[in-house]
């Protein structure tokens, strides 16, 4: 089995991780050429190719392998970093304490319940970035090893990873009472759904169709959409009066307590699962992330 340099692997993950030699090269304080050449031996060392230079740049089966170790050497070594400081108090700070622990959330999570969660360990020093992405794709960023774990919709473990079960969130259709009475006056049916516009995140988000076939008793259905990449954005355009939209009940709850949304379907509520997926090793930072996450789930979400 090959040997791989630490140096070119911490490369391989800021070439993917900034989308670009250039902006890896201001990261890793290096010139452009150096991280040309690092790439180059990790290519050689692998026997392959490991990153297709396109627009966007994105890793081969290959490099998300390597990816996938690279980023698991950061983790262990930052929970190594940790637990010596704890030992040695006055051990000055780490050159890797700025190294980031990646996960993927889905926008509706991050605006209602998963801020909180993380809030803890944030402010004890966590280095965290957190990407955002429809529910049901969240798991694509793991799988690919750009992240460590993630909220997502997907009930089995990838491979190498552990899985556990958050709770549900409830999600409604909702509009404002004034574009309500223009197109639903007696809330979303059969007969209307097509007159009506639904906002959703972006064109992987498939909540809409699925609440609209389930509550009207569909098996297929075409819907007018718009499109705001924001949990936040969505609400905003439902309260303009841009269209309806299928949203977190525990998100629009004030709104609907002040009137300034109404409930399309008070009888109907769709359920979405959601599961938090990590790697399956010893860590210390990745069991931390687990148990506030689980914990603030656990309160908030339905079971």
């Amino acid at each position: 089995m090959p040997s791989f340099d630490p140096y070119s692997l911490e490369c391989l993950a800021a070439i993917v991780e900034e989308g670009g030699f250039e902006r890896a090269a201001l990261r890793l304080s290096i010139t452009q050429s150096a991280v040309s050449q690092r790439l180059r031996s990790l290519e050689v060392a692998a026997g392959t190719v490991l990153i297709v230079r396109a627009r966007p740049l994105r890793p081969t089966a290959a490099g998300r392998l390597l990816l996938r170790h690279a980023m698991q050497t950061r983790l262990l070594r930052t929970d190594l970093d940790r637990d010596l400081r704890e030992l040695t108090p006055a051990k000055a700070a780490s050159a890797h304490e700025d190294e980031q622990l990646s996960i993927a959330v889905n926008a509706d999570s991050i605006a209602t319940w998963a801020l909180p969660a993380l809030t803890g360990l944030v402010e004890r020093g966590l280095p965290l970035e957190i990407i955002t992405d429809d529910q049901d794709f969240t798991h694509v960023w793991l799988r690919e090893g750009q992240v460590q774990g993630c909220v997502t919709t997907l009930r089995r473990p990838l491979r190498g990873c552990k899985v556990v079960p958050l709770g549900s969130m409830r999600y409604i259709a909702v509009a404002s009472p004034a574009y309500a009475g223009t197109h639903c006056p007696k809330g979303l049916n059969a007969h209307n759904f097509r007159d009506l516009v639904f906002i959703a995140f972006n064109r992987k988000d498939d909540l809409q169709a699925q609440f609209v076939r389930r509550a009207c008793g569909l098996k297929r259905v075409a819907l007018k959409q718009r499109f705001v990449p924001s949990s936040d954005g969505q609400v905003r355009a439902v309260l303009a009066g841009w269209g309806a939209s299928v949203v977190p009940e525990l998100y629009v709850r004030p709104l609907l307590e002040s009137g300034q949304l109404r409930n399309l379907a008070p009888a109907m509520a769709l359920p979405v699962a959601l599961y938090w997926h990590c790697w399956n090793l010893d860590s210390a930072l990745l069991d931390s992330l687990t148990q506030s996450l689980t914990q603030e789930a656990a309160r908030t979400l339905d079971r």
